[in-house]
Parts: C-alpha cells; structure tokens; sequence
C-alpha cells in the first residue's frame, strides 16, 4: 500500500510539473510575442503604423509582413469566399438549445477556414474574405421581432446567447494555450438591435438595469470566459456618444472592468458616422482621434486616414498609434501569420477537410435539432408509403431559402423537395407546383394546383420569408424598411393560397414556414394540420426536413424567441426599453411562448427538488415520456426573484439541458445553478441576490398563461435564500 501511495504521490507530482512546464512555457511563448510586437512597431513609420490600423492593411516588405485584409465573415460557416459547408443561421442554431453541438460547428468551421487560407496564400490572394479574423458571432439580443438582423443572432435570451456564443467562439479560436486557429468577433458592441435605417444615427438611452441585465452579459461571458480575441463596436450612440468612440464602452467596460486583451474592430464605415452620420466631430481627423483616444484598434473602412491630420495638429501622438497598433500586432502573431511560424500548431490542416463528410452530417445534425415543431394534430410522422402527395411554394425547391445572409457556397444542398423524394416509396406519387410568388399575385397558369391537393393525401405546403425581405441595411431588397419588416405578417398571396388548400378538407395539410424571425400565426395555425418552422437551415435543410416528417428523426428544436400574436401588441421599435418584451417581460399578445416546440414524445415534469448550498442551488427533477416515440427534450429552468414581475423579470432562464428520453420511460435531471444566476440587476444597474422566496420553474417553454393554454408541461419549486 505505501509502494501505491508513493508511486500516486511521484506521478501526480509528474503531472503537476508538467502542467506547470507547460503554462510556463505558454507564459514564455506570449511574453516573446509581445516583445516581437513591439519591436515591429517600433521599426514602422507614423504612415505605416496609420496603414496597419484599417481593415485592408498592406504589406511592410522591409519587415517581412505581407498584406492582410481583416475583413472576413463566419455566421454560419465561412462566409463569402467560395467553396464552404453552410450551416444554419444563428437564429435555428439558437433553436437547438445545444451548446455542444454549436462548438462542433465551430471546429468545423475554423478548420474549414485555415484549410481556405493556406491556398489563398498560395494564390497571393490577399482579398477580403480571405483572411482568418471573422467577424462572428453576432451576439446582439433580438429585442424586437422585426428586426432584419436578428436571423443572425441566437434570440431574444441574453444567457442562452452567452452559452452559445461562448461554445461558438471557443470552436472556432481552439483550444491552444498561445495560438489561435482563428480570431473570432463578437459583434456589435453594444445595445445594437434595430432599426436598421437609422442605425447610423440614432441615439439609445436604456436604463442601467436593462444595460446589464440585457444588453452586455453575453459579451462580458464571451471576453471573460470564451477570452474572445476582438470586439466589434456598433455603428449606434449609447448615451450620446458614438459606441465607436465610447470611452464608457471601449475602455470603462471592456478593458478596465472585464480586462479584454485583444483588439477593438469598428463595424464597416462607423469612424465615418462619427463626423457624418452623428455629427459629434468637426474633421475626419477629430473623428479619428476621438475613435482611437476611446479604445477602438482598428476600423473596417479608410477614414483612420484623417489620422495623418490628426498627427500634424497634435491632437493624438504616436505613442497613441503605438498603443493601438499593439493588440492587431499581437492578433497576427497569436494565428502565426504575421510572419512565417512554424511552431503554430494549426498550418497544416488540409484541404480535404472543406466540406468533408464530417462537417456535412453536422450540417444535417444541426438542422435537425434546430427546426420546430409548432402544431401536429396526430398528422406527423408521416407514412412513407402514402399513396400521394403534394408539395408546393417556391421554397421547396429553392436553395436560396436555405440559407439566409452571409453565407458561402456548397456543393451538396438538399433542397426540400429532394429531401421528402429521399423518404417516399417507389410506388408514392409526389406533384410539385410553385402554386404562388412569394411577394406577387396569385399564380396558377394551369389551374390544378386546387385538384392536386384535393387528391393527394397530404398536402406540404412552403410559405415564409427569404433574405430579399428580412436582412441587414441595403441586402433585404424586398423589404420596405432597410431590410426590417413592418408587419409581422406574410405576403397575402401565400396567405390565400393556403386558404384555397383548406377550403377542401379531404386531406391533411403540413404547412413549413422559412424564415429568420417570428411571422403571425394565429390564422396559419387554424388552416393547417401540422405548423413546422424550419429557418433557414442550410445546405441540409431539405434532408433534414425530410428525416423529421417521416420519422427518422424527433422533432427536438426550440424557440429562441417568443412569437407575438402580431405587431399591434410590440412597443415602439424604436425604443430599446425592455418593458413589454421578451419571454422576461411580455405578459400579453403571446402566441408561442420562448422555448416552445413539440416532439413526437408526450413529455411531463415532475415537481423538482432544490438543495441550498454555499454557491449554488442544486436542483433535480424527473422527465417522463408517456409516448410511443423516443423524445429529445429540451429541460428549462426558469427563475423569479422574490420582485418578480415588479422589479425583475418574471421568469430568467438560467439553466437548461437536452435529454433523451426513450418512449415510456424517465429521466431524472440534474442543475447545479450559481447563486450568483439568482442575482437580480438593480435600478443603477448593480447586482443583488434577494432575499426571501425564489421561485425555479422547469418545463418545455417559458412559464406563462399560454404556456398553460398549450398544454406545456412546467412543474415549479420555491427556496429561500
């Protein structure tokens, strides 16, 4: 026993060394990366540092360093740049509630992109798009549902968008103590959610509680926790000031309180809407300098070139140019590419790995668990021996309606259409029409669509948006609003054609919406047998679609954004106030509630169990699937502090977990949940835990009365802290 115990004690020493020996030598690695960072700007002209400080920087032949554009994009795989496995948006990767899952896309993408770079370097292509510091993800909060962007955000829940975005950045940045095998971005910082016309100019006010209940907590997780290499700053004003050359933003918060360490990027043009679109500088140069005086490190756009000005007239020296400069020095150093380091552990990924098989069954495995299952009156799973079907809407044939915005290009898309012909019989007749324009009159030329789907068994029918109506300023060229939405509701046309389909009710009609933000629903949900929301899932969505109608798959995906029975019961968009939205806030005009989606399964909770401990509340509680199909559940945990609904939200999700629960069996579920989650943010904007009774709700979807109306199972427990 002493010859065990001696033996333990010398290889647990061993490892300690070596643990040790290696973060010493990380620690080494970094201090002479910084030293090298030093001595590079040291060696560069006042114009050569000013070059280096926008986003296409040009090559310092004297000092080995080659051109290198920053501009490059990544949502949902590498965007933009050829050739690339396309995943879903954010949106439906915020459905699946799966943290795990959104670090393996990660991997694949960052994988993906410095197999892309080392050809582009071959090819001296020195382009945008074709760089290693992607501008994603975008972790704003999708405050308000018609917001154009919020496809590219994971919803409307600030730790859901933190636990996503954090197991994101982390896939794509690696898990090296010193080199990055990308740069991530997290994007825009901050308060930055609509309307996009007027996002160069607006000015936004909210109240220190909805600044840090809301609007910062994922990007403080993503610097403090997922150690993001670089922060974006949004085109918008926070209190006045340009949140491009915010003092508050760039410097207060981000480096001084949360300690970031890496580079402050401005979004495209922003340096430009501190002179013209806010007015707040007299010059290009004053711009510049207030720009680089409050943190920013580099800019998407050339107008850091009134920093020449700004030099002569003194307003900054270049000791200031020096301090900026730093951090992008020490970016390229950290991805190996500022000049030639073989020591980086991430050169020789191959070529094969673009759109490999591996990341095509992610792409599938993604979609599956992101897309939700609205409504299913017993009509789903379908049989695969029906004897007819009808498919119609352009969407089920375009992949256009697969991908939504920033996106690359693949080669193996599965439309819709071709992922229901995978799982028919032989002998099943399947007829397709477009039967509609998504945005025009009514269109039949042939008059049969009516009898083909009085004829058929089922009818699958594909309304929705795409991105000619939902998407960023100037790319949404259908939408009236600058790539917003006005109304919540969808094209007429598509809306009667649905209508004629159910005048005859002889069949079953499954009715799939496309989309990156919520549609109303209350009349598609009364004309339809079956309500699916697919998003825009990417280059496997049509297999994808067709694995969970026919069963081959379980329908597990969840709303990561609450569904308003329509605009009339939003508040202003204008106003970034948090009173009367969100799951945290909405008590009215709900039509789905956050975190709503059916499975196959018949899922219910039992009353949890809570435990108080020093740091953490420890919850438990039982999952049971009375069904004759397997379930995915997606468990929630909700909190309401003892001033819930007064002065803290009504509900806060605070934990969740995906189990499967195989059918007529039960699961019993464990949360160990930080006191410091129970927190609620103060009118000035500071944290307290209260005392007195909390209430921790676990269920399928955000607690409140239309939870109850659908029949959701919650079951909920009180402890006192």
């Amino acid at each position: 026993m002493r010859r065990i115990l001696q033996l333990t004690a010398l290889l647990l020493a061993t490892t300690s060394v070596a643990t040790l020996n290696a973060k010493d030598k990380a620690k080494d690695r970094l201090l002479r990366m910084e030293q090298k960072a030093h001595q590079l700007i040291s060696q560069m002209t006042a114009e050569e540092k000013i070059s280096q400080l926008m986003n296409e920087a040009p090559g310092i032949p004297r000092l080995g360093i080659k051109p290198y554009n920053w501009w490059n994009e990544a949502l949902h795989g590498v965007a933009r740049d050829g050739r690339a496995t396309v995943f879903p948006m954010p949106i439906a990767l915020g459905a699946t509630f799966d943290d795990g899952l959104i670090h393996d896309v990660g991997q694949a993408v960052s994988a993906e992109g410095r197999a892309k770079f080392a050809v582009a370097q071959r090819l001296e292509n020195y382009a945008s798009y074709a760089g290693l510091t992607y501008w994603a993800p975008n972790i704003n909060i999708f405050r308000d549902p018609r917001w154009g962007r919020g496809m590219e955000t994971y919803g409307e829940d600030p730790y859901l968008t933190g636990r996503l975005g954090a197991a994101y950045v982390r896939g794509l940045q690696g898990d090296d103590e010193v080199y990055l095998c990308v740069a991530a971005c997290a994007k825009h910082f901050a308060v930055h959610s609509g309307p996009e016309s007027t996002r160069h100019s607006a000015d936004v006010n909210p109240s220190p509680r909805d600044l840090r209940e809301t609007y910062l907590p994922a990007f403080q997780k993503l610097v403090e926790e997922a150690k993001v290499e670089a922060v974006m700053s949004a085109y918008n004003r926070l209190y006045g000031k340009s949140c491009t050359g915010s003092d508050l933003l760039l410097t207060d918060i981000l480096r001084d309180e949360w300690h970031f360490k890496g580079h402050v990027v401005s979004d495209c043009g922003a340096v430009y809407d501190i002179l013209h679109g806010h007015h707040l500088a007299n010059t290009s140069a004053e711009a510049a300098t207030i720009a680089i005086k409050a943190g920013l490190n580099l800019e998407c756009g050339n107008s850091l070139n009134g920093l020449h000005a700004a030099l002569e007239q003194q307003l900054i020296s270049e000791a200031d140019l020096d301090k900026a400069l730093f951090p992008l020095m020490m970016t390229r150093l950290k991805l190996g590419i500022l000049q030639p380091d073989d020591d980086c552990p991430y050169n020789n990924i191959s070529e094969d790995t673009i759109c490999c098989r591996q990341h095509r069954d992610i792409a599938r495995r993604v979609a599956e668990e992101s897309i939700v299952l609205l409504k299913n009156n017993d009509v789903l799973p379908l049989s695969k021996s029906l004897r007819k079907i009808f498919v119609c809407g352009p969407a089920a044939t375009d992949t256009y309606y697969l991908m939504g915005n920033y996106y690359g290009l693949s080669p193996y898309y599965s439309t819709y259409l071709q992922g229901i012909m995978q799982k028919v019989s032989n002998g099943t007749t399947v007829n397709y029409g477009p039967g509609f324009n998504p945005s025009h009159p009514y269109i039949d030329p042939r008059g049969w669509t009516p009898w083909e789907a009085r004829t058929s068994e089922v009818s699958i029918i594909f309304i929705g948006n795409n991105a000619n109506t939902e998407g960023e300023e100037g790319d949404a060229f259908d939408s009236t609003s600058g790539g917003d939405r006005i109304s919540l509701a969808l094209p007429e046309p598509q809306l009667d054609f649905l209508r004629r389909l159910r005048q005859d009710n002889s069949h079953k009609i499954v009715t799939v919406i496309t989309g990156g933000s919520p549609v109303e629903m209350a009349e598609i949900e009364r004309l339809s047998d079956a309500v699916i929301m697919a998003w825009y899932p990417g280059q496997s969505g049509g297999e994808a679609l067709g694995n969970l109608l026919f069963g081959d798959a379980s329908f597990s995906g969840r709303l990561p954004i609450t569904f308003p029975t329509g605009t009339d019961v939003l508040p202003d968009f204008d106003d970034y106030t948090m009173e009367g939205r969100t799951y945290k806030y909405q008590t009215q005009g709900i039509f789905y509630p956050f975190g709503y989606g059916l499975t196959y399964g018949n899922v219910s909770y039992a009353e949890p169990t809570c435990e108080k401990m020093r740091t953490k509340v420890s919850l438990t509680t039982t999952v049971t699937n009375s069904a004759d199909h397997d379930a995915d559940e997606v468990v929630q945990v909700y909190h309401a502090a003892p001033s819930s609904g007064k002065t803290s939200p009504v509900a806060t999700l605070v934990a969740f977990q995906r189990v499967h629960v195989p059918a007529h069996s039960a699961r019993t579920v464990a949360f160990d949940i930080p006191k410091e989650q129970l927190k609620t943010v103060q009118a000035d904007g500071t944290s307290l835990l209260e005392g007195g009774l909390h209430t921790l709700t676990v269920g399928g979807a955000a607690p409140s009365e239309r939870t109850k109306e659908l029949g959701v199972s919650t079951a909920a427990t009180q402890i006192k802290l």
